[in-house]
């Protein structure tokens, strides 16, 4: 039995000794890239970033050289670091700082003595002048040449985005970032990331016994090329854009354009916005801290972010509900006394002839048509049973119209918005104990409906196309590749096309005699709706939708103003001026005016409003 357990005993051991070898010697390629790291110096060679243009081939972002101050820990020899610091304009403290945080594994996970490691980056053209002409005398060191943005605009930074360090998760999440390597941050940048930053290259030198570079191993025969990252093609106009931004100065809200045949995103604001290059360069971090600090919120991109109420934006689509269900004809009318009164409940309204038909309902935007049409429908238990499954069969409308979920434009961080069902109401007024009634204010797109202007943009193109909207997508072209599918197919809501014309044609009664009368041009027929969304945290919200021509539509156009008041006052004049200068090319004379107010007025305080 013992010569048995001493075997046994021998064999582990032989097997341990083995498995350790094995990982010495073929699985752990430490000690191997150790000795590689005493022959050769592997560096980087960084790709061209895709540049990025416009719909019209306009270049909107390009690339700059910027140098990196890199360092080999263990081929540092004694030098004058005054002079080092004096040339690079930094302190003897900062320097050692520096050093000290470079050799810290918590600050520097991916820290080895052998490999190159970053001092500094983002030198200008003129630092690294005076640079190169000492690098010499600091044993150690050298310059890496990497690609910062430069933009030809001052404007649609929500769209573009901005390129950042990347951070140890992103290492940890794709192997081909190394420390101080660039990946993109919000906007196309990020989005189309693997696009737009090639595939890096490598130069392999060769050392001397003293570690000294001797030149290139084997005359370049294993340095590989970098390639080039593939240029993006927006589907933005980039004059449109700026003007838009121009419009939404001093404002908080939104603008969004849709060439409705296409998906393609003409224009997408943010109210307020900021200059894209104040986050390029060394001073990215102090830039970009001050604008996340700033309590306008700068950096919060409304239009695909901002959650609001859409008001009575929102009633085109319950019309079209209404009609395909056959809760009403084009020839049912509703009573409206200034409002909507049933059981002691009161919804506002004002003045214009009652009773009220569909299309007249929406030139005069009707309160008490859409809440007395929704009524008919909730609450006709004949039809549909109960309640509860009325409202999931008028729910299932609008997800189909693009709210409640993310529609997918190609750019991160956008919201759902909110759409309630009848769980929701059911856990906030107790199973079957809730009406029509109880909720009525959700048939003018108060409550609880929320919406962000990208999904009302939406709405806008789906009635212009009269029934159906390809997702909105903001890059039209990617070099050498195809485009995704998913912004070709079309999104049909099961609503039949006749229904479309009718609320087409009450938009356009809007504009001519109704609600919308400012967005009345003279040589382009122009179809809208307005919006005020009650806010109850302040004063209400601008709104305003709509598109043009009414025939062979060309562009849908949403506006959200916050605290603006009524839509009229801010939404439609925005809205149309948008409309005029696309289709256009310019503003007419005769809306010069309607213009320097929309660029002049603002509707944000001079300083934070106290909390209550």
């Amino acid at each position: 039995m013992r010569k048995y357990v001493i075997g046994g005993f021998i064999i582990a051991i032989v097997i341990i000794y083995i498995i350790r070898l094995l990982n010495l010697q073929v699985l752990d390629n430490s000690f191997k890239d150790e000795a590689d790291s005493n022959a050769f110096l592997r560096k980087a060679i960084y790709p061209s970033r895709g540049v990025i243009y416009d719909r019209n081939g306009n270049v909107v972002v390009f690339n700059r050289p910027a140098y990196d101050i890199m360092l080999i820990p263990r081929d540092v020899k004694q030098f004058d670091t005054l002079d080092f610091c004096h040339t690079l304009g930094i302190t003897r403290e900062q320097f050692e700082n520096r050093m000290r945080d470079l050799k810290d594994k918590r600050l520097n996970p991916g820290y080895s003595s052998y490999s190159p490691q970053t001092f500094m980056t983002q030198l200008s053209a003129e630092d690294y002048g005076k640079l190169q002409e000492k690098m010499y005398r600091y044993p150690g060191f050298f310059i890496q040449k990497r690609i910062l943005r430069e933009y030809n605009y001052h404007c649609a930074a929500n769209v573009l985005g901005n390129i950042r360090e990347v951070s140890q998760a992103d290492i940890d999440r794709d192997s081909y970032y190394s420390r101080g390597d660039m990946t993109g941050d919000l906007g196309v940048e990020k989005s189309y990331e693997k696009f737009l930053r090639g595939i890096k290259g490598e130069e392999v030198l060769i050392r001397d016994a003293r570690g000294k570079i001797q030149g290139r191993y084997e005359d370049g025969a294993f340095d590989r090329k970098a390639v080039s990252g593939k240029n993006l093609k927006l589907s933005i106009d980039i004059g449109l854009q700026q003007f838009a931004e121009s419009l939404m100065m001093n404002k908080k809200g939104a603008v969004v354009a849709i060439e409705p045949t296409t998906g393609e995103v003409l224009a997408l604001v943010t109210g307020p916005s900021y200059d894209p290059s104040l986050l390029v360069g060394r001073q990215r971090g102090k830039n970009y801290a001050a604008l996340a600090k700033d309590w306008r919120r700068p950096l919060l991109d409304r239009s695909v972010m901002g959650a609001y109420p859409p008001g009575s934006t929102f009633k085109p689509t319950q019309g079209l509900i209404l009609l395909q269900e056959g809760i009403v004809t084009l020839g049912t009318s509703y009573p409206c006394s200034r409002g909507y009164v049933n059981s002691g409940l009161r919804v506002g309204c004002h003045p214009h002839a009652s009773p009220i038909a569909l299309k007249p309902a929406l030139q005069t935007s009707c309160n008490a048509y859409f809440c007395w049409g929704f009524k008919s429908m909730i609450d006709r238990k004949s039809k549909y049973g109960s309640v509860a499954k009325a409202f999931e069969v008028w729910k299932n409308y609008l997800v189909s119209f693009g709210y409640g979920y993310k529609l997918g434009i190609d750019l991160p961080s956008e919201s759902r918005g909110f759409l309630p069902n009848s769980k929701s109401y059911d856990g906030w007024y107790g199973e079957g104990r809730w009406s029509a009634n109880s909720i009525i204010s959700v048939s003018i797109g108060q409550g609880e409906i929320l919406a962000t202007p990208l999904q009302i943009a939406n709405l806008s193109a789906t009635i212009a196309n009269r029934g159906w909207y390809i997702t909105p997508h903001v890059v039209k072209e990617i070099q050498d590749t195809v485009i995704s599918d998913d912004y070709k197919k079309r999104h049909e809501p099961a609503i039949n096309r006749a229904h479309y014309e009718s609320v087409a044609e009450g938009m356009r009664m809007a504009v001519l005699g109704g609600t919308c009368k400012g967005a009345n041009l003279s040589d382009i027929e122009v179809c809208g709706k307005t919006g005020t969304a009650q806010n109850p945290h302040g004063a209400d919200h601008s709104a305003f939708m709509g598109f043009a021509p009414y025939h062979n539509p060309r562009i849908a156009v949403a506006v959200y103003v916050e605290n603006a008041g009524y839509g009229a006052a801010f939404g439609v004049p925005i809205g149309s001026l948008v409309i005029e200068r696309y289709l256009k090319g310019h503003i007419s004379p005769e809306r010069q005016h309607v213009l320097q107010n929309m660029l002049h007025t603002s509707t944000i305080p001079n300083s934070e409003p106290k909390k209550r």
